[in-house]
């Protein structure tokens, strides 16, 4: 062994004592469960990825490569702006004296160790550390072979530049989308540029550490104000060069984050899928406030202000679930967010529905900042809801409700406005509006249909709270527009053409966008969560929604799945045409609590988890976005799930421990206690809430918020009769009656 492996192999021992141990088994640290590595092998589409950084925090250090198959590493980027977008800054230690494809050269990794608050990995020539702050990070090199040691900084945008600033010190700006990106880098040992090696326009700086230095330590700040500010961001949080101190901070945040929640039971793999997912719920939104201003990309303006300022939230995705946990957990966190949403909309003028760190995407379809808001306003939470209802309800009659496109509305918003619905095109025809992403996106008529029909639920109920009776009137009508496209034909939704007819020759298991975002009739049947108690009378009553049901999972593909994912990439996690694999697919399963069979519903929540879930590399059943699908998850294996985010009740599941603490902000503590739990006993026997028997299948937001206890007795049989009568089912209606109480 030489005394460069020596030096490094202590130095891991040392470590050892403050980073988590590999397996969780009943473990006092819930951190030791977390692995990122869950779910990096993408079913189909995008994996997760291997993020390490505080929770909420700007910094997200993530290699750049294709999944966790590729052991050829292009960058250690410095950051990532957005959520699986853009990277910033390419870093990368280079060991070698062959120089003539360095701007291209890939680092080969092996032993790579990942937690939310540390990585390490062996490269060829070195050994690389990371730990991160919130603003900044530090990295360790410890050097292990002959050659000359290099630091390579490289463009990974529109255009990049670094400048050697002294032997210690370089400053990097990064344009991306509109805005740029600065990072001040420090080093503890000195460094100098061959400048035969750099290119002329200074896009990328190679700097040298000699050939007999054996550690380095550099740690870095971004910011999005200045180089300057850059500069007091590192200084602000990393003064020194002290690794450790770093690590130490940041395995408390995640330690303080995860400890949150508090599960016993269940099996090893479950706590670590658990609390893996509970991690990937912290990764966003991101507060970019640098110690008193931030760089607003809604009106290219710095602002000061000691408040928070998130951004970077994909509303689509985190609406269902992901929210609805914070509301929960870090409410005075929600109302923060939620203020930063209403101050961009001060800012730009049009409420953003995907806000990121550069600015407003018109991603996906729905006006879902206003199902976000009203579920905040009826859990108690503060914000400025007058300005935010200004704002959502201009995005739902001014603007275009087209998936993927802003501004003002066009004449097909106009038929929806007039006519309830959005007209479809038959098979044969061609596109008539030039505002329709025509290439992929489509019209999506359908989805748009029941996106706005719930986003309108929502409005009428923060319009009803603000007294204006004549808006609530009209966006109450408004959320009855999912009812033009029920066919009682086929008992779907389905698209309808500008003549009110239905399309026809079209297999309901193959449309796709022009009729459907991201997935098929058999998915968007169900996306009516605001009146469930509607969909039902429409479908003939619960018995018959609940055979309808029970169809969905049972229909088969129907051609090769090659054919199908060619259609529809994105369902993916299927049962019969149920796919877990997509965000409109969550509240499914929990249906059955609305029909008088919630024991279905328990049997379907663990099927569904049992099958495409694990805690392997392939973890997760479809794209995770960013917590969306984690949030599912943690809701569900705690055993209930906010079926309809407006509305502050929790329907009720099945959980996957036998004992689950919540800890409020208010030090309260709520408790789920699964009597009898094990992986067979599955089924609710009986239920009790703070001690009093309890027969219907849902709880309300206060009633979690206020502390106490769940109590279910598991059995591995299923008691048809619990939760079965009427009076049982969780409340859906158009109704704002419930809210009224």
């Amino acid at each position: 062994m030489t005394a460069e492996t020596m030096k490094h192999s202590l130095f891991l021992m040392l470590a050892a004592a403050i980073l988590p141990l590999a397996s969780c088994k009943e473990s006092p640290s819930n951190l030791d469960c977390v692995d990122p590595t869950i779910g990096s092998i993408s079913q189909l589409l995008v994996p997760t990825r291997t993020t390490v950084q505080l929770p909420f925090q700007v910094v997200r250090w993530d290699p750049a490569r294709t999944d966790l198959t590729d052991d050829h590493i292009a960058d250690f980027p410095l950051t990532l702006t957005s959520h699986r977008q853009q990277y910033v800054f390419g870093f990368l230690p280079i060991v070698g004296k062959d120089m003539e494809n360095v701007w291209a050269y890939k680092q080969e990794s092996d032993h790579e160790l990942c937690k939310p608050h540390y990585y390490s990995v062996d490269l060829q020539g070195c050994s690389l550390q990371f730990a991160p702050e919130k603003k900044s990070g530090i990295i360790q090199l410890d050097f292990n072979a002959e050659g000359e040691r290099f630091l390579r900084l490289r463009n990974l945008n529109e255009n990049s530049t670094f400048k050697l600033v002294d032997e210690h010190t370089i400053a990097g700006e990064a344009s991306f989308s509109g805005m740029k990106a600065y990072t001040y880098i420090c080093s503890d040992e000195p460094m100098s540029a061959p400048q035969y090696l750099a290119p002329d326009d200074h896009r990328c700086l190679l700097v040298s550490m000699g050939d007999n230095v054996k550690t380095v330590k550099v740690k870095y700040a971004i910011s999005y104000i200045s180089s300057e500010q850059a500069k007091q961001n590192l200084q602000h949080e990393i003064p020194d060069f002290d690794f450790q101190k770093v690590c130490r901070s940041g395995q408390k945040a995640w330690e303080d984050r995860l400890g949150r929640i508090n599960v016993s039971g269940g099996t090893e793999a479950h706590r670590r899928m658990f609390y893996t997912a509970f991690y990937r719920c912290s990764e966003r939104m991101i507060d970019i406030n640098e110690y008193g201003q931030y760089y607003s990309a809604f009106d290219h303006q710095v602002h000061s202000t000691d408040r928070p300022f998130y951004t970077d939230n994909w509303i689509w995705d985190t609406h269902i679930a992901l929210e609805p946990l914070e509301t929960i957990l870090s409410p005075t966190m929600e109302e923060q967010r939620l203020n930063s949403y209403v101050e961009m909309y001060r800012q730009a003028g049009e409420m953003p529905s995907f806000a990121i760190i550069s600015g407003a995407w018109p991603a996906m379809t729905g006006n879902f900042v206003a199902v976000w808001m009203a579920d905040c306003m009826n859990k108690g939470l503060d914000f400025d809801i007058a300005k935010g209802y200004e704002g959502v309800r201009k995005n739902s009659l001014e603007c275009t409700l087209l998936p993927w496109r802003d501004g003002p509305k066009c004449e097909l918003d106009d038929f929806y406005h007039e006519h309830g619905y959005m007209p479809a095109l038959r098979p044969d025809e061609e596109e008539t509006c030039p505002r329709v992403e025509n290439n992929w996106e489509k019209r999506q008529a359908v989805s748009i249909t029941t996106a706005n029909s719930y986003s309108d639920w929502a409005i009428a109920q923060i319009a009803r709270r603000l007294g204006k009776t004549d808006d609530e009137a009209l966006f109450l009508r408004k959320a009855a527009n999912y009812k033009n496209v029920y066919n009682p034909a086929t008992k779907l939704l389905w698209p309808k053409d500008k003549d009110g007819k239905w399309v026809e020759g079209v297999d309901p298991r193959y449309m796709a966008r022009p009729y459907y975002t991201e997935n098929n009739a058999y998915t968007f049947t169900w996306d009516v969560k605001h009146d469930i108690a509607g969909l039902a009378s429409l479908m003939g009553g619960k018995k018959q929604m609940e055979a309808k049901l029970d169809e969905l999972y049972h229909i088969p593909l129907g051609t090769s799945k090659f054919q199908f994912y060619y259609k529809l990439p994105d369902n993916t996690g299927m049962i019969g045409q149920y796919s877990i694999g997509n965000e409109p697919s969550f509240h499914i399963p929990y249906l059955y609590d609305y029909v008088g069979a919630p024991w279905k519903t328990q049997k379907r929540i663990h099927q569904v988890i049992d099958c495409y879930f694990n805690d392997g590399y392939l973890g997760m059943p479809g794209d995770e976005d960013g917590g969306g699908m984690s949030a599912f998850l943690v809701f569900s294996m705690m055993g209930f799930f906010p079926v309809t985010p407006g509305l502050p009740i929790y329907a009720i599941g099945s959980p996957f421990f036998e004992h689950i603490d919540i800890a409020l902000p208010s030090g309260k503590t709520f408790t789920v206690d699964a009597r009898n739990y094990s992986e067979d006993n599955k089924y609710i026997q009986s239920a009790r809430l703070n001690g009093k028997l309890l027969e219907k299948t849902w709880f309300t937001h206060e009633e979690l918020m206020q502390g106490g206890t769940l109590e279910l007795v598991m059995s591995r049989t299923p008691n048809r009769q619990w939760g079965s009568g009427e009076a049982a089912a969780p409340p859906s209606s158009l109704s704002l009656d419930f809210m009224a109480q």
